[in-house]
């Protein structure tokens, strides 16, 4: 079977050929795809908007990312992508959404929200957000746009001719985009197939010159027959454009847009103000409003929940789960957002695509069991075939001693049966083997091999563990009655904050975006002074906070000096440290080799920018350490490998984030590791001799309206009170 490459200029395949003479585009991205001329021409007018991509390949800058893979996406499925940071996720949505990939039908409708989305071409310094959200849908703008001009046409009752210039225009620009449709099929077909295209190509191109040049030499001395007829089919054309419309519900776009900005949480003075006078968190909910605001047949999220606070993310998840003839693919490191959404998950490791009807959870659940039922398997049949294998051995040396050549044939006969025999003994639906079914073609035993299922190695995030001595006891941090007023405000950001903070503790803030949780987070280290109130610190304290603006101002640091690494940040960021203990450092958080030394930071993804920051801030043990938003820009595999980490560190942590699974887990002390029993993974650090600390139990904090209220049942309370915030919106929306 030939295989196709396309590129993103001239989309032409290129059938067969050596993969060193493909063209390289500018960014570095090739994708190769098997594709026969049948699948070309179905691509071409598909009926179904099913993805179904075999033997897929995709490499970046000569990097393999995905090799022999197998993409399918069935309509109206949802899926969460998941896979470590750097294994190409982002760029296998890219390539759906620039339709790169050979094999996906030109009909199809794609729309890509990535972490780095920055459309802002919608907009001017009047826009307001509702306007930008109306906006992004460009299909339905131009039927406004097209309806507006020949009504407008129609009304000018003093200029007949304007109807006409109206209507040759419009008829130019939609023959040019017949066209463009037309020069790809033309490029894309062969043989028969082909010469009848570029015959249609040829004649359309004629139509083209005529149409550009009617558009050009309009006069007074048109006939009234052509403008009457001209103006017959402009109206015609009005009453389309009105059916279009009218299909598409544009009367009620502007409630409907509305009221996805009301989810996402904006207030009515944000949804009517400018666009350009929004913060970056809230350009970024516009943008993610605009996206679920537009029909199209596959929508993919690359990580939606990003600057959403909890209420938002349950609204989000509802909504997702409403939308119809519409295939979902969601980048996710919220795991709770990912299990809520998710019909199917997809696992990219090790250059594939592995597919799972469930949840990342489950998935889990049922690899770990997986892996223990074969590995039993593997280990009992060893176990027999040694003891089988002793016992031919004996006879054997019997038989010769004795002198008996029929056991002598006996056991070599056996030992045969033993060779061709060893295997999986279980069938393909579970039940008894059999050969003729289960194990069809040329083989070099009658049984397949007894195969264990692999995991991804573990994320590696490693950091000492044991802070300084503080000399003597005493908090950390204690605030009582703090309350906090910006320069120029009106009323306190915070008010009547107490709050104690104890060697080893856990703490955990939860609240809406602006409730003034960063505000408790920079009293607690200093930054700010409260108006009321006291603050002490502990003379001795050490304090590493992660903001969650950490990663922006490292991007920012490599925008001002390109040469930035890892290594040359932190050995300037920690000067006492010689470059091997950097690199060890570094290594504690799974970057080592070239990536650290010979890639410039602003070359590294968000997660890996992520750990350069933790490194930074960890390389020496701290007696608090503050994480505000730790999560957003790391995988989930990170994620867990963070949360056993800091159920070790004897050090106080201060957490502040939407994430459910991380506060849970961090705060709360619940497990990062469900496996079939229930059991998790203190029973498996008694086994290895790791987990001889384990942290205490923690406090949720809810930050309300700037006052502060302890969660009695902790993250779960919130939840609660987060849905019902959620369920309430989508009442009076409905």
């Amino acid at each position: 079977m030939p295989r196709q490459t396309l590129h993103p200029k001239s989309k032409t395949g290129a059938t067969g050929g050596n993969a060193s003479h493909l063209y390289v585009p500018a960014d570095g991205i090739v994708v190769t795809a098997q594709q026969s001329r049948f699948h070309v021409d179905a691509d071409l007018s598909a009926a179904s908007l099913e993805i179904d991509i075999k033997d897929l390949s995709v490499s970046v800058q000569n990097r393999d990312l995905l090799q022999h893979a197998h993409l399918r996406l069935l309509e109206g499925r949802r899926y969460v992508l998941v896979g470590r940071n750097g294994t190409g996720k982002s760029t296998l949505l890219k390539c759906i959404a620039e339709q790169r990939i050979p094999g996906l039908p030109l009909n199809l409708r794609t729309l890509l929200l990535s972490q780095t989305s920055q459309s802002k071409s919608l907009t001017s310094p009047t826009t307001t957000t509702l306007e930008y959200v109306l906006r992004s849908d460009t299909k339905r703008e131009l039927a406004l746009s097209d309806s507006s001009l020949i009504q407008k046409a129609l009304d000018d009752t003093n200029n007949p001719l304007e109807i006409v210039k109206v209507y040759r225009r419009l008829r130019h620009a939609r023959l040019s985009r017949d066209f463009s449709r037309a020069k790809l099929i033309a490029e894309r077909r062969s043989g028969a197939r082909g010469w009848d295209a570029r015959k249609v190509l040829n004649k359309m191109e004629d139509e083209m010159l005529a149409s550009e040049l009617s558009v050009t030499s309009i006069d007074s001395e048109i006939p009234a027959t052509v403008l009457e007829e001209e103006t017959r089919l402009a109206v015609e054309m009005l009453d389309d454009l009105h059916m279009y419309l009218e299909s598409t519900a544009a009367s009620q776009s502007s409630v409907n847009a509305r009221g996805i900005l009301l989810g996402l949480r904006f207030t009515e003075d944000k949804i009517d103000g400018p666009f350009a006078s929004l913060s970056g968190g809230w350009q970024t909910r516009a943008l993610l409003a605009a996206a679920l605001f537009q029909k199209t047949d596959v929508l993919m999220l690359d990580e939606p929940t990003n600057y959403l606070d909890l209420p938002s993310i349950i609204w989000l998840e509802h909504h997702l789960e409403t939308i119809e003839d519409t295939t979902l693919v969601v980048v996710t490191h919220d795991r709770a957002f990912a299990d809520k959404i998710g019909t199917d998950l997809i696992v990219l490791r090790e250059q594939k695509l592995e597919v799972f009807e469930g949840t990342q959870t489950a998935w889990e659940v049922e690899k770990w069991k997986q892996i223990r039922r074969m590995t039993k398997m593997k280990e009992a049949q060893d176990k027999k075939v040694a003891h089988m294998q002793q016992t031919i051995e004996n006879n054997a040396a019997a038989a010769k001693k004795s002198g008996d050549d029929k056991k002598l044939k006996q056991a070599a006969s056996r030992k045969k049966k033993l060779e061709e025999r060893t295997g999986l003994e279980v069938g393909l639906k579970g039940g008894r083997f059999k050969l003729n079914r289960d194990l069809a073609g040329y083989h070099h035993s009658n049984r397949a091999e007894i195969e264990i299922p692999t995991m991804d190695k573990t994320a590696v995030v490693k950091f000492p563990l044991d802070p300084p001595d503080l000399r003597f006891p005493g908090s950390l941090v204690a605030l009582e009655n703090v309350a906090y007023r910006y320069p120029k405000a009106g009323e306190d950001q915070v008010s009547g904050i107490n709050l104690t903070i104890h060697p080893g503790a856990r703490v955990g803030l939860c609240g809406l975006n602006g409730s003034g949780k960063s505000t408790i987070v920079k009293i607690c280290i200093g930054q700010l002074k409260p108006r009321v109130g006291s603050v002490t610190l502990h003379p001795r304290l050490k304090v590493a906070y992660f903001s969650q603006h950490i990663v922006e101002e490292l991007e920012a640091l490599s925008a001002a000096n390109p040469e930035l690494t890892a290594l040359s940040h932190l050995q300037a960021s920690a000067p006492e440290l010689t470059e091997q203990e950097a690199r060890t450092v570094l290594a504690g958080f799974g970057l080592q080799g070239r990536i650290t030394s010979d890639v410039p930071m602003g070359s590294l993804s968000g997660g890996q920018r992520s750990r350069v920051a933790l490194a930074t801030l960890l390389y020496t043990p701290p007696h608090l350490l503050i994480l505000d938003e730790v999560t957003t820009h790391l995988d989930s595999d990170t994620i867990v490998s963070l949360v056993d980490t800091l159920k070790e560190f004897k050090g106080a942590v201060l957490v502040v984030t939407h994430d459910r699974f991380f506060m849970r887990c961090v705060v709360e002390g619940e497990s990062a590791h469900e496996d079939e029993d229930g059991s998790d993974e203190d029973e498996d650090y008694e086994d290895t001799g790791k987990g001889a600390y384990k942290s205490p139990k923690g406090t949720v904090y809810r930050v309300s309206k700037g006052n502060m209220k302890m969660m009695e049942r902790g993250m779960g309370q919130y939840e609660e009170i987060a849905e019902r915030s959620s369920k309430r919106l989508l009442e009076g929306l409905s």
